[in-house]
């Protein structure tokens, strides 16, 4: 009986090893079929790269023409703006007589002040009026008195010069800024009063009784 048996388990054996065998070697079918699909996806990326920057490349050519353009529509404005500016400013003979007239130069006013004018040699008949805290930019304007007047109508300023002095007001704060100023041709002219001052119309005449 026993030898029977051994017999049996000599003779299934090699079987039950051929299935275990084939048991092993049938998952890996699988796996295979897995790396196929990756690999088959991998250039469907690579296509979706190459598109994107594609894409961003039209969209800076874009953005850098309109950038462009823009910059060009910017200088062409600033350009028009400036002729119509300068044919605003532009000054008739009688103001340009005016300004022949005008003291520049460093010019000291009183309390230890001073204003600086200096003549705008591109733009004839304008000035540059500054000094402590303060700096306009002025044209002539004519008046009945024969006085010289500078404005700076934008910051209401105006200065103002006759023949012994000048002095500068800012109408629109109401208040001077500068006050017995005096160019070295003014200041000629005011000594010149302080020896002889000229007559008052309310003064008699000499010999009259």
């Amino acid at each position: 009986m026993k030898q029977l048996f051994a017999s049996a388990l000599l003779l299934l054996a090699p079987a039950w090893v051929m299935a275990q065998g084939s048991g092993a070697a049938t998952p890996a079918k699988p796996a295979s079929a897995k790396q196929a699909t990756t690999a088959k996806a991998k250039p469907a990326n690579t296509t979706k790269s190459s598109t994107a920057a594609a894409g961003n490349g039209k969209t800076v050519v874009a953005k850098a023409q309109q950038t462009s353009s823009r910059t060009q529509l910017k200088s062409a404005a600033n350009q028009v703006a400036t002729g119509i500016i300068a044919a605003e400013a532009a000054l008739s003979p009688e103001e340009l007589a005016i300004a022949e007239r005008v003291h520049v130069g460093r010019i000291a006013c009183e309390l230890g002040a001073f204003v600086n004018i200096t003549a705008d040699t591109a733009n004839p008949g304008h000035f540059q009026v500054e000094g402590k805290g303060f700096k306009y930019r002025m044209i002539p304007v004519a008046t009945t008195t024969g006085a010289v007047r500078l404005e700076d109508t934008k910051a209401g300023a105006v200065w103002l010069q006759i023949a012994n002095k000048s002095m500068l007001m800012n109408q629109k704060l109401g208040q001077r800024m500068a006050d017995e100023c005096m160019s070295p041709e003014q200041y000629v002219v005011a000594e010149a009063i302080k020896k002889a001052p000229p007559q008052s119309v309310f003064d008699a005449p000499s010999g009259s009784k």
